[in-house]
């Protein structure tokens, strides 16, 4: 599949017990990409910019989209634990990855599991904490669209939102979202959207470069948790983007692929 000028392609793999949608592209050094609680919504301009360093690898989460279900999977945890065998499987590591919301909590989980899979770490967003002030916006009081709308800071100015939140969505769409959803409940219910047992256990990420990145208006998962990840990961670095709600990496692509890009450059 071809979208710009960026060449990618979608397959099914048989990996760790399971069947597992992936998408590929770019060129470079590999880069894992966790997609959120929705799922990963297509090919994007930050796809696009970060493929032009690096061969992105962004997985469909077990039971999300067409990546099949393990009933096993519970919790968080759980999840964290399989992927680090699917990594093995597929040969991926150390690498680099990027977090987005329940993708970052996922990765944090990963990297206090197993740090030396990683080589540099970004958490974008991420629940996964208690917040020590605010609260996390509840996604299951709220329809599908609703929660989308509510993760920007001005939905209207979005450039991508027709492909994010289409004023007629399909179907297919709507399912997808609602799969996600259930998926999502399954992992993150109790407690809603944190672990208090994941601060403790992040000590152990000291030795991996980490940045944090999160919108100031972030109206889904509060500020507050991007401070408790830089004090709960020794050595790590907190950009926060002004202007700019739960989605940095869609509502300040240029600026998000260049703190990303620095990152994982080390520059």
């Amino acid at each position: 599949m071809t979208t710009r000028s960026q060449t990618w392609t979608e397959e099914i793999l048989e990996v760790a017990g399971t069947r597992l949608q992936m998408v590929k592209g770019g060129k470079g050094e590999p880069l894992l990409i966790l997609h959120d609680e929705m799922g990963h919504p297509g090919w994007l301009q930050y796809h696009e910019a970060l493929a032009q360093h690096h061969t992105l690898y962004i997985p469909s989460h077990p039971g999300f989209a067409q990546s099949e279900r393990l009933d096993w999977i519970m919790t968080m945890r759980d999840l964290a634990g399989w992927y680090l065998q699917a990594l093995e499987g597929l040969g991926l590591g150390p690498l680099n990855v990027v977090g987005l919301s329940l993708g970052g909590w996922l990765a944090a989980e990963m990297a206090a599991m197993c740090p030396h899979q990683f080589k540099r770490l970004v958490l974008v967003g991420a629940p996964g904490i208690r917040p020590p002030s605010g609260e996390i916006f509840d996604m299951f009081l709220s329809v599908a669209t609703e929660y989308i709308t509510n993760s920007f800071l001005d939905p209207a100015n979005v450039p991508e939102i027709q492909q994010l939140l289409p004023d007629e969505p399909t179907p297919e769409q709507v399912e997808t979202w609602e799969v996600a959803r259930e998926e999502s409940c399954r992992l993150m219910w109790k407690p809603y959207m944190y672990d208090p047992a994941l601060p403790p256990l992040l000590g152990r990420i000291r030795d991996l470069p980490t940045l944090i990145v999160w919108g100031r208006e972030d109206a889904i998962v509060p500020l507050s948790v991007a401070e408790a990840y830089r004090q709960s990961i020794s050595g790590s670095r907190l950009a926060v983007l002004d202007n700019c709600g739960h989605h940095p990496e869609v509502e300040k692509s240029q600026e998000f692929v260049r703190l990303v890009q620095e990152h994982l450059t080390g520059s």
